[in-house]
């Protein structure tokens, strides 16, 4: 028994996706925060008189900008058909809600689906594969906060994931409700200090002048010119 136990356990070979595992990210911008909160409206049973699952979970650049910070919050769940699973999907959730359109989990290595994620060796996983890193949702309330060094909140990023969308499971994997990301906070760090508490839900759009401004200026420049043509017909007249 021993001996068959050790042979198994020596074939046992983390999985790497076909580009290799997951790297930690660096540089996701400190002070940036995105959420996804559930509709009101269940996507598998939207007659459910229980009304959808509620929460939210809001992401934001983890320490020194080294992966991303995630609050999970999770309540009113189905009585039945757990533990439920959430994960970051390649896609944004469609206008008519159908969370089927929410496509795959993000996946920029290739790894796949099977077999299960290994929680000990998150870069092995799927890089949105959030339950099978930090565990599937077995309470009702679920609350969770932690840091996954392997998503992103820096656009252009391979791991960056607030263009996509969360996706709540059944254990099955029938697809329970979904919801996009929405940008609720930047800072406006001022000389590079992160401790700004000002806020925006969109990016600063440069000033230009207004036409009056510049209107204002030629009449300043005219106006003398005017003057000094009146003083000179007025002499040559005398």
């Amino acid at each position: 028994m021993l001996l068959t136990h050790v042979a198994a356990q020596s074939n046992t070979v983390p999985v790497t996706g076909l580009l290799g595992n997951a790297t930690v990210v660096n540089g996701n911008p400190v002070g940036v925060t995105y959420v996804a909160e559930l509709p009101s409206t269940e996507f598998f049973n939207p007659q459910d008189p229980r009304g959808n699952v509620k929460g939210s979970i809001s992401a934001t650049a983890g320490p020194n900008g080294v992966g991303v910070t995630f609050q999970v919050s999770f309540s009113n769940l189905p009585t039945s058909g757990g533990p439920f699973l959430y994960h970051l999907h390649e896609a944004p959730v469609p206008s008519d809600g159908n969370c089927t359109g929410t496509l795959a989990h993000i996946d920029p290595y290739e790894r796949g689906e099977a077999p299960p994620c290994d929680s000990s060796l998150p870069q092995t996983c799927q890089v949105g594969d959030l339950a099978g890193k930090y565990g599937a949702i077995s309470s009702d309330p679920f609350k969770e906060t932690y840091t996954d060094e392997f998503t992103s909140t820096l656009v252009g990023s391979k791991s960056f994931f607030p263009n996509g969308s969360l996706t709540l499971h059944f254990a099955n994997k029938t697809r329970l409700t979904c919801a996009n990301f929405t940008l609720v906070k930047t800072t406006s760090p001022a000389g590079g200090n992160n401790s700004s508490n000002s806020t925006s839900t969109s990016s600063p759009v440069p000033s230009t002048p207004t036409p009056s401004a510049v209107i204002g200026a030629s009449s300043q420049t005219v106006v003398p010119v005017v003057s000094l043509l009146v003083f000179l017909v007025a002499g040559l007249m005398l």
